[in-house]
């Protein structure tokens, strides 16, 4: 049996980052319909498209299990994007399901053999409720302003507060890591072959993130650095 949550320092946790946003000039709202989501990812200018992990088509959401965030500066544009939702795998692992969830994109031609896979060993430990955070976009004229620990602070707060997920993980590429935006977010461990794919003459790897259940709950039931 899991711990109960503590909601009223959640609230203060989400209060504080709430605020912070505010400062740095965009106000936060929360969304559940990923149908909703899909249609505004497709209508902002540079926003890559929607990662197949919310992709309600590739993988369904139902409702309570997941939500996303937008932020709207003062002429309600759109800021920041980002989303999270939650996996059961008490009878597989991560590894497994981000490999299912990209098993059938085709290989090239040339090497028919290529295919997306999950290599990371700790993937095939985590297992449980995982709370799954990813698809951030932030508007290039708010980037370099530590957006994204204010994004992930409140991830990890309304995970917290409605899962209290076993873990907390996201996928990110190199040059996400190398720009210091891992390190802002609050992920405690890293390693490559989160997700995959080898090439003839190279390979595309995206790294898993990830926080213990233990350590979201010491990161929202603490404080701000």
């Amino acid at each position: 049996m899991k711990s109960l949550v503590d909601l009223l320092q959640v609230s203060r946790f989400l209060r504080q980052h709430d605020d912070a946003a505010v400062q740095k000039g965009f106000r936060l709202s929360i969304g559940f319909d990923f149908q909703e989501y899909v249609s505004v990812t497709q209508v902002t200018p540079t926003k890559e498209p929607t990662t197949r992990f919310f992709q309600m088509d590739r993988s369904p959401i139902s409702p309570g299990h997941g939500f996303w965030m937008v932020g709207l500066d003062k002429n309600n544009d759109v800021a920041l994007l980002q989303a999270v939702r939650t996996y059961e795998l008490s009878r597989s692992n991560l590894a497994d399901h981000i490999s299912n969830v990209f098993r059938d994109i085709p290989a090239p031609l040339a090497c028919p053999q290529n295919h997306w896979t999950c290599t990371a060993p700790t993937a095939k430990k985590i297992k449980g409720t995982i709370a799954y955070h990813g698809d951030l976009w932030i508007r290039k004229d708010f980037r370099g302003k530590g957006i994204p620990k204010i994004a992930a602070g409140v991830a990890f707060g309304v995970s917290f507060a409605m899962w209290a997920p076993d873990f907390m993980c996201g996928l990110v590429a190199q040059w996400v890591m190398d720009k210091g935006v891992v390190a802002q977010e609050g992920y405690k461990h890293c390693e490559p072959g989160g997700l995959r794919l080898t090439e003839q003459d190279s390979v595309n790897d995206y790294l898993l993130v990830w926080l213990t259940g233990e350590e979201l709950k010491s990161c929202v039931e603490g404080r701000i650095e």
